[in-house]
């Protein structure tokens, strides 16, 4: 077999006919091929990524937060404010019981001075992580008086 096989990905419907001729189709083509050659192949089952769609909507919801909300008495760029609001999102998450698949922990920096955030990434969500992200940023906005723009 090849070891270096490009990986494939398939986003499988919730709706279970059409995820059924999904598997029984393409899917099952694919992994049929490999077999017929030889090549021994792994099927992963997880969460679905994020969509670009929800990328796209935080994103702007962050730039937006960004221009109108001050934290300890000033505005941040649009990248700081992701930073914070990733972190208060995933604190909300984890006190809810529910924390995120891939969470976040700070340390103290290496001389002790300061406090590092690690791990937590939006890149990382599953599609109902980043569906709780908007309503959260939703949420943080509305209580600090943001104007959303649709």
């Amino acid at each position: 077999g090849s070891s270096s096989m490009k990986s494939t990905t398939f986003n499988i419907p919730a709706n279970p006919v059409e995820a059924h001729k999904l598997l029984a189709g393409a899917i099952w083509k694919q992994v049929k091929a490999h077999a017929v050659a030889g090549n021994r192949i792994a099927v992963r089952i997880c969460d679905q990524s994020k969509s670009r769609d929800a990328e796209e909507k935080y994103h702007a919801m962050i730039g937006e937060i960004a221009k109108q909300v001050e934290h300890i008495g000033r505005k941040w760029d649009a990248d700081d404010m992701k930073r914070l609001l990733v972190d208060e999102f995933a604190d909300e998450m984890r006190l809810a019981g529910t924390p995120l698949h891939h969470d976040g922990r700070v340390t103290p920096s290496f001389d002790g001075r300061r406090i590092v955030q690690l791990g937590v990434q939006t890149s990382d969500f599953y599609v109902k992580e980043a569906a709780q992200f908007i309503e959260f940023l939703y949420a943080f906005g509305a209580a600090r008086g943001v104007v959303f723009s649709e």
